[in-house]
């Protein structure tokens, strides 16, 4: 087995102009100095809990077993809320106990979750404002030098849940939820490869929204659109998308992730 340590990776909303995502970074490796650091993101849509849960729960599948996710959208940071350690029969997930880190969690099975009470683990001054840096990195690069996951702090069974939303399917099409907006303006939907059967997605479709309906055409990628115009496609994280072909279809349309949206049949 190989001696290397375990990966971190980091998702965050903190952004790039300050030097947040830098410190956290900088603490992880004056602890552990050989652990390789991933950037899932961090320009989550701030104080955003359910996006940013539904871009961990996309990317971590794609990560080793034994990756460290440290997760950070924590709009309730130095209040009551608790910070907690996930431990899966795959990964291990450090972040506040907001719902942020179980569905991703959930999705691996979730063994144990522990309360973060160790302060051994932590620096020696936590900030009330900034437990990514002083608590939930530390954490983090102490558990990839060997530290184990029963070590952080006592075992709790009632922790936030997060789930989203499920749509709701009749003879006619759809209600569904926007779950997250891309950097290309692509509408990524909560409804899943495993549930499209369910639409009879053949050909031309509509999708009602502000008042009114837009026609969609059913493609297999971006190419089979004409410039501009919109469409529905299987995306590459296994959820159906509405897209516009070299244009944001989420600006066109006026939709954020949390939109309720009605798919229909033509």
């Amino acid at each position: 087995m190989s001696s290397r340590s375990p990966l971190i990776s980091l998702l965050t909303d903190l952004g790039i102009k300050d030097p947040f995502v830098g410190e956290l970074k900088a603490v992880i490796f004056s602890i552990s100095p050989d652990t390789s650091v991933i950037d899932i993101s961090h320009e989550v849509e701030r104080f955003n809990v359910r996006a940013g849960a539904f871009l961990l729960a996309s990317a971590a599948p794609h990560f080793p077993v034994g990756t460290i996710h440290v997760g950070v959208v924590d709009p309730g940071v130095g209040g009551e809320r608790r910070p907690i350690l996930v431990e899966t029969g795959h990964s291990l997930y450090v972040g506040p106990n907001n719902g942020l880190l179980i569905p991703a969690a959930s999705s691996e099975g979730i063994r144990r979750v522990y309360e973060l009470t160790n302060r051994s683990l932590m620096r020696d001054k936590v900030s009330s404002t900034f437990h990514g840096r002083d608590l939930f990195a530390p954490v983090a690069a102490h558990l990839a030098s060997g530290t184990k996951p029963h070590e952080v702090g006592r075992e709790i069974v009632d922790y936030a849940r997060l789930s989203f939303a499920e749509p709701i399917f009749d003879r006619r099409g759809a209600h569904c939820e926007a779950l997250h907006v891309d950097n290309f303006g692509n509408i990524i939907l909560n409804i899943s490869q495993q549930r499209m059967g369910r639409l009879n997605l053949t050909g031309r479709h509509s999708l009602r929204v502000h008042g009114k309906r837009v026609p969609l055409r059913f493609v297999r990628t971006f190419s089979d659109l004409r410039e501009r115009e919109f469409g529905i496609l299987l995306g590459s994280r296994g959820f159906l998308e509405i897209v516009c072909r070299e244009a944001s279809a989420a600006s066109r349309l006026r939709i954020r992730s949390g939109y309720g949206l009605r798919l229909d049949g033509a």
